[in-house]
């Protein structure tokens, strides 16, 4: 039996014919079942794949099993696109779940703003961002995730810096956020990133560490002054109802009086008009009927009554012990 020397590395063997024919058969069985594992590749269903033949782009994959040339030819690159990137800014989640726990690091280079009114606001965001073209996220920028930090900062900085505090804190809350978001798109369609700002949202805008407690008792003076204030006007507006009311109670009164008051002086002119006009009609029975009417009126608050005829000489004095009335 024929021997031959193999050498493998700085070893060198004594083998058969037949042997070497095994190995070389084994060796061939291998190299073809490494071949086939490296030209076979899977993409998830979140995933798109981007093929580079010979370094340079050939093709996008989407979900499913695929064929690729082996041995360097062809290289893959997978991208999650389905999934729902986010970067945190001024704080970080150590360990997601129902009770999310966050890291007590401290990141104020990247927190702390300066407000248009020169005030420091301690701003904490998301953003959240999906890839929408594999190759240019891939290969048009080098650094993607540290190229999207630097935008959302120099963007939050930018639109925060336009504001007052309390305009950050309250007022533009959801302004800013949405302005945040078009700016970073803007720039980031600029750098053509390939991907799309889903969203961008003020987690917590509160005053730095160091002065966070005066600000709260500033607030609640400031709370304490309005309630103040408010009480002081609920009194006031009380007051002013109660008297504006009692004055338009004394002006329709008087309104009243006046016409009133009116009403019977026409009454009494028209009466004394046509008693006038009567008059003049027949002067003597209507004096007649003035006196007897009179005369009716008074005597009627009179208890006792004694009538006397003017034609009498002399008066002579009596007791009227039954109380009567006595007419001569």
């Amino acid at each position: 039996m024929a021997m031959k020397k193999v050498k493998i590395g700085e070893n060198e063997f004594e083998v058969s014919s037949s042997q070497a024919f095994l190995l070389i058969v084994v060796a061939l069985l291998l190299v073809v079942g490494v071949t086939l594992a490296m030209s076979f590749y899977t993409i998830d269903a979140n995933e798109n794949g981007v093929i580079l033949r010979f370094g340079k782009y050939y093709t996008t994959t989407y979900p499913g099993l695929h064929l690729k040339f082996p041995w360097g030819i062809d290289k893959l690159y997978t991208v999650r696109v389905d999934y729902q990137w986010k970067e945190e800014f001024g704080f970080r989640t150590a360990r997601p779940g129902v009770k999310t726990i966050y890291s007590k690091t401290q990141y104020t280079d990247e927190s702390w703003m300066l407000t248009g009114d020169l005030n420091i606001a301690d701003v904490q965001w998301i953003v959240q961002y999906k890839i929408k073209d594999p190759l240019k996220f891939l290969f048009r920028v080098r650094e993607q995730s540290g190229t999207i930090r630097a935008v959302a900062e120099a963007a939050m900085r930018f639109i925060v810096g336009d504001r007052s505090f309390q305009e950050v804190l309250q007022s533009d809350r959801r302004k800013v956020a949405l302005l945040a978001r078009d700016y970073m798109q803007k720039n980031l369609d600029m750098y053509d990133l390939g991907v799309n700002i889903e969203l961008v949202q003020l987690i917590t805008v509160q005053p730095p560490g160091p002065v966070f407690d005066s600000y709260n008792e500033v607030n609640r003076a400031k709370q304490e002054q309005e309630t103040a204030i408010n009480e002081a006007s609920q009194v006031y507006n009380k007051e002013i109802f109660r008297v504006q009311g009692e004055a338009k109670r004394v002006v329709q009164e008087a309104r009243g009086y006046a016409i009133d008051r009116t009403n019977r002086a026409r009454g009494d002119a028209e009466l004394f008009t046509s008693v006038f006009a009567e008059y003049q009609k027949a002067k003597e029975v209507t004096r007649q009927r003035l006196y007897l009417e009179t005369m009716e009126k008074v005597m009627q608050n009179v208890g006792d009554k004694i009538l006397i005829d003017k034609e009498i000489k002399s008066l002579v004095p009596f007791l009227n012990l039954n109380k009567k009335e006595v007419v001569k």
